[in-house]
């Protein structure tokens, strides 16, 4: 598994994806123990465990030549591996086992499938905890004592480095920072650093493109060419805002070996289209879901064209400004910026300094940097009306696919009902959730890599009471 589908694995888990359907219990049984897929996924829980090159290299040789050892050592480093809870009925040829992540209290169904003359199938896919399995909810002062002691164990093994803030309504329950901004010169976090948000920022993103459908400047089924004509490909000219706004355009990615290459000439949202302007969809417009950096930087580059301002100053002036968020931005990366956290990733067992991964400067589709305070005013922004009416505030964080509606990802996290929306690359992790039912506001951010924020926002909330 690459870091790819490793920062998937956390983001569907944290957003309630719908889990893989278990085989009906009255027709299938469990694998017994001398079945050949039980075998293959009893030696890749074994081999996965022992985080062993040899003992990887040996199940990929035996069971799957195009196994990722190198991957699963890496995965392994972000789970620290998994403990089986239990073995779940299964089709014959396949086995099928439920386990959890020892660094966290992440759920996940293993799938094996051997077939005659076929390579084997392994499967993990994350999913929301089943009912027998709930985490205990504790009393308010509780779970706020727990996170915080979660948060002091992971600092105290070099594993966070961030701030995390939880609210109920108007009152602040915790406001804390843990670790370095930045090692070199041993400068701590404070509550006042700013954090790179990476995907985070595509819900200014979104709020943007409502505010200018709102206005009447835009229409949801206004299409890529209306607003940039001439678009190099015509299938994409074709695809509309709302299916950028869901990932339903099948745009495709910006991340891979060509921004590899010119990553630091790539500076503006139109300098990303001139480079991957002429592909084609990946699937045909509205007919599936995959999610799209690049569907983002369109939408960023049609909020130029239809608001006659760059990007920032658009997100400056209209999301920042009447929200009272001062501390965000998207400066370039060579620009000081007073308080922004060095961003850190690990290599080797050390962390180190990830700015040679990063882009020039953030664009529509993440890369800005804030605080947790100001993203708590960015949510009461929202719940004030300041930023979009209700009706389209409540189009945007109500689900328009399995698990994303225009902009926020929707759905459940722990068992509660939210929205809100992750981030993360190498060096940085941000995750915001928030729970109208319990008018709960949770933010974390963090310089390191993913998932280290994302476990403790998940930590908190499967332990938070759920009364209003």
């Amino acid at each position: 598994m690459t870091r790819c589908l490793a920062l998937l694995f956390a983001t569907l888990l944290s957003w309630g994806a719908p889990a893989q359907p278990g085989p009906p219990t009255a027709v299938h049984a469990i694998a017994p123990a001398d079945d050949p897929a039980r075998q293959a996924l009893d030696a890749w829980l074994e081999a996965f465990n022992a985080n062993d090159r040899a003992r990887l290299a040996a199940f990929r040789d035996r069971y799957l030549p195009t196994f990722d050892v190198d991957g699963m050592l890496e995965f392994h480093g972000q789970t620290g591996g998994f403990r089986l809870l239990r073995r779940e009925p299964s089709p014959p040829g396949t086995a099928r086992a439920l386990v959890q992540e020892a660094a966290s209290d992440t759920v996940a169904r293993v799938s094996v499938t051997v077939a005659a003359g076929k390579p084997l199938a392994l499967d993990i896919a994350a999913i929301e905890r089943p009912d027998d399995l709930r985490i205990p909810r504790l009393d308010r002062a509780g779970a706020i004592a727990a996170l915080a002691a979660k948060a002091d164990a992971e600092a105290a093994q070099d594993a966070f480095s961030g701030v995390l803030l939880v609210a109920r309504g108007d009152e602040v329950l915790l406001q804390r920072a843990w670790g370095l901004a930045d090692r070199a010169a041993g400068t701590p976090v404070t509550l006042q650093t700013k954090f790179r948000l990476g995907s985070m920022d595509k819900m200014f993103t979104a709020v943007a493109t409502l505010q200018l459908v709102g206005a009447g400047r835009l229409a949801l089924d206004d299409t890529v060419g209306q607003h940039l004509p001439g678009y190099p490909n015509a299938e994409i000219g074709k695809v509309t805002i709302r299916q950028l706004l869901t990932h339903a355009g099948g745009t495709g990615d910006i991340f891979g070996p060509a921004f590899v290459q010119h990553r630091t000439t790539l500076k503006t949202h139109d300098d990303y289209v001139r480079l991957f302007g002429a592909r084609g969809p990946t699937h045909a417009p509205g007919q599936g879901f995959e999610y799209s950096n690049y569907g983002y930087v369109l939408l960023g580059a049609i909020i130029e064209r239809v608001s006659g301002q760059s990007y920032y100053d658009y997100i400056a002036r209209h999301v920042f400004a009447p929200a009272g968020m001062r501390d965000s931005g998207s400066l370039p990366e060579g620009t000081k910026v007073p308080g922004r956290a060095h961003a850190y990733t690990r290599k080797d067992g050390r962390w180190i300094d990830a700015a040679d991964t990063l882009p020039y400067r953030g664009t529509a589709a993440g890369g800005g940097y804030s605080t947790a305070a100001d993203l708590l005013k960015f949510v009461r922004a929202l719940r004030d009306g300041t930023l979009l009416p209700p009706a389209l505030l409540a189009d945007a964080t109500r689900r328009q696919t399995p698990w994303y509606g225009y902009g926020f990802m929707v759905g459940q996290r722990q068992g509660v009902a939210g929205f809100g929306h992750g981030g993360g690359a190498e060096g940085m992790n941000a995750a915001l959730g928030v729970f109208p039912a319990q008018d709960t506001v949770v933010i974390g951010l963090a310089n390191v890599d993913p998932p280290a924020v994302e476990r403790l926002v998940d930590f908190y909330t499967a332990r938070m009471p759920l009364d209003p």
